[in-house]
């Protein structure tokens, strides 16, 4: 058996998770949750952990030279830093630029798109 102490990152209440693992990885306990978010955020953090990942890509001909950018869903945590390195690879996006306009279509082969966060209009 493990014990796991987590904070939930849910909402603003931040409560502080204990989570009992059974020695075959199930999750048999969550304690210390004020609501089911809670339980439903400890079971997944520590069956199958996953984060959507935010960032930013230049713009060529824009009014701004940068646009915000995020995974369009959450993809697998072990996934974080090749998903920033492909991010990285984009020299720049053509202006202009719309909110969910597809930065890097499935992104290290999660099927999740990275999109565009805010709008820039052309120079």
């Amino acid at each position: 058996m493990e014990i796991r102490k987590l904070t939930c990152i849910n909402c603003p209440m931040g409560c502080q998770l204990t989570v009992t693992i059974d020695d075959g990885g199930q999750v048999t306990e969550v304690t210390g949750n004020t609501c089911k978010r809670g339980d439903d955020y400890a079971r997944k953090e520590v069956t199958d952990p996953t984060r959507i990942v935010t960032s930013t890509v230049p713009v060529h001909g824009g009014k701004i030279a940068m646009v915000s950018c995020k995974t369009k869903s959450d993809i697998p945590k072990g996934k974080i830093f090749d998903c920033m390195k492909a991010i990285e690879q984009v020299t720049s996006v053509e202006a202009p630029v719309h909110i969910g306009d597809v930065i890097v279509p499935n992104v290290c082969g999660t099927g999740v798109d990275v999109i565009a966060t805010k709008e820039v209009l052309s120079a």
